[in-house]
């Protein structure tokens, strides 16, 4: 997959994708993971992310969004892959369809100010 081919692919799908897409066409990188993981799995893990960053008032974009794709998506099996933008204070989670070329969703976290790049 090229960067144009991804970048094409963040559409509109939760409000993280357009700041995905600037990262990417601001030179960062992109990695798409080995191996497919059932939705109903990444659903579960990412409510829990959701309720951990809601506690600790951590910033999230479209994490909401992100988690009712992942239930709707139940019964499937999904790609994901990341953004991790070196020097900047959001990093994205893209979950793929299992062939990869379709974006179902996109989750930004705000990197915790003590983190190192």
């Amino acid at each position: 997959m090229t960067l144009d081919d991804l970048c094409e692919m963040l559409a509109e799908q939760t409000p993280a994708c357009g700041p995905a897409r600037a990262a990417l066409l601001a030179g960062e990188a992109f990695d798409i993971w080995e191996g497919l993981v059932p939705a109903s799995q990444l659903f579960h893990t990412y409510r829990v992310r959701r309720r951990v960053a809601q506690r600790h008032g951590q910033p999230t974009l479209g994490l909401d969004e992100t988690v009712g794709i992942l239930d709707a998506a139940e019964g499937e099996l999904l790609r994901i892959g990341s953004i991790r933008p070196t020097g900047r204070a959001w990093t994205f989670t893209l979950f793929f369809n299992a062939s990869a070329t379709v974006v179902l969703a996109c989750a930004g976290v705000a990197r915790a100010s003590h983190e190192e790049n």
